[in-house]
């Protein structure tokens, strides 16, 4: 795996002219938005946009997960996300027959976490949302989704992640390095949150990394880490803790598995392991390899491992799976330095204060 991410890391510095043309072509763009040459639209409701400069695995999901937890319960809230690999197109509102495979991986994450939320996707948002508020004509805020590079619509506030091991400061354009965006494009948005911190980061760290993002007036930073909750069945959702007894054999197909192999690593016997492309489509012919390489490689208390993510993907396959030991591993962020509180805060002011001017606003009319 080491002699591998060498090998590519080498091979994408010879892409250096694609990636000079690339990063032209992205300047060219945010100048024709910087100038209103193409428009921007604002809707009159509060949206917030969460993503990255950087393409894959800054925790865009958790983000979003977390988010929609956190305003449900005072707002009618919603997400739009384009459902990346879906085999459908257009906009569609996510119920319940609704698969992966026709709204994607992450949104159907989100439909199952939080099935009392609207759950919307579509390629072209600023026509998605409109048929979200005509579908839903009580949402009162909508959470975009690996929204900023869609400048076409203007957010209330806009949240970037940047990974904690690849500052989009040390980054560059795709595809020598994994930047999409440009880095001083980072000072439009209103929170930084750097994402995947290790638990024991120090406040010298800290400072150290906010002095080389360099923030804004009207910006805030935020630092958060990955926890792993109890892993639970795939079929019958029952909980089992794992354990130094356990063998397990992981099945992974996300961007970024470091951390999760690290944490397999660290709290389990041993592990073997296939790795798939990220949103990989899983078929029959996958479960039969799994189960072979589950069969012959390992011996004693042995389970399967997935992500919550490949989850989603291998729901279809649950008549294979649901007498086999196969278990999914949810993960939640948590907030360093006692950041959580502050943070909360910041997110639902920014809809109390935009219902309570739009209240003010008809009084005085």
């Amino acid at each position: 795996m080491l002699f591998r991410n060498v090998y590519l890391r080498s091979f994408r510095l010879f892409l250096f002219p694609l990636s000079i043309v690339y990063g032209g072509i992205v300047r060219l763009r945010n100048y024709l938005y910087d100038k209103e040459i193409i428009e921007t639209v604002t809707f009159n409701l509060p949206i917030i946009g969460v993503g990255n400069l950087s393409v894959g695995g800054t925790g865009k999901s958790p983000m979003v997960d977390y988010l929609a937890g956190l305003i449900k319960h005072e707002f009618k809230v919603a997400t739009l996300s384009r459902g990346y690999k879906r085999r459908t197109s257009g906009y569609v509102l996510a119920n319940e027959f609704s698969t992966s495979i026709e709204i994607g991986d992450e949104p159907m994450q989100f439909h199952i976490a939080h099935p009392d939320i609207a759950v919307a996707v579509g390629e072209k948002r600023i026509e998605a949302i409109p048929q979200l508020l005509f579908d839903r004509p009580d949402t009162k805020l909508i959470i975009l989704d690996d929204a900023f590079q869609h400048r076409e619509i203007k957010s209330g506030i806009d949240i970037i992640l940047t990974d904690y091991a690849n500052l989009y400061t040390r980054d560059f354009y795709l595809p020598t390095g994994d930047l999409r965006d440009e880095k001083k494009n980072a000072d439009k948005s209103s929170i930084i949150v750097v994402t995947k911190c290790p638990p024991n980061l120090t406040q010298d760290q800290r400072y150290r990394i906010m002095k080389e993002l360099d923030p804004k007036s009207h910006q805030q930073i935020f630092f958060t880490g990955i926890q792993y909750d109890m892993p639970y069945h795939i079929v019958t959702n029952e909980k089992r803790a794992l354990s130094k007894n356990d063998e397990v054999f992981l099945i992974c197909g996300i961007a970024n598995p470091n951390p999760l192999t690290a944490y397999v690593h660290e709290e389990t016997k041993t592990y073997d392991a296939i790795f798939y492309s990220d949103h990989h489509i899983y078929n029959i012919d996958d479960i039969q390899e799994m189960q072979s390489r589950f069969d012959n490689v390992l011996i004693g208390e042995k389970i399967y491992l997935t992500t919550e993510k490949d989850a989603v993907r291998l729901y279809t396959f649950q008549d294979h799976l649901k007498d086999l030991p196969f278990y999914v591993l949810p993960i939640s962020i948590f907030f360093l330095f006692d950041q959580q509180e502050e943070f909360n805060q910041l997110i639902l002011d920014y809809p109390r204060q935009f219902y309570k001017n739009q209240n003010s606003s008809k009084t005085i009319a």
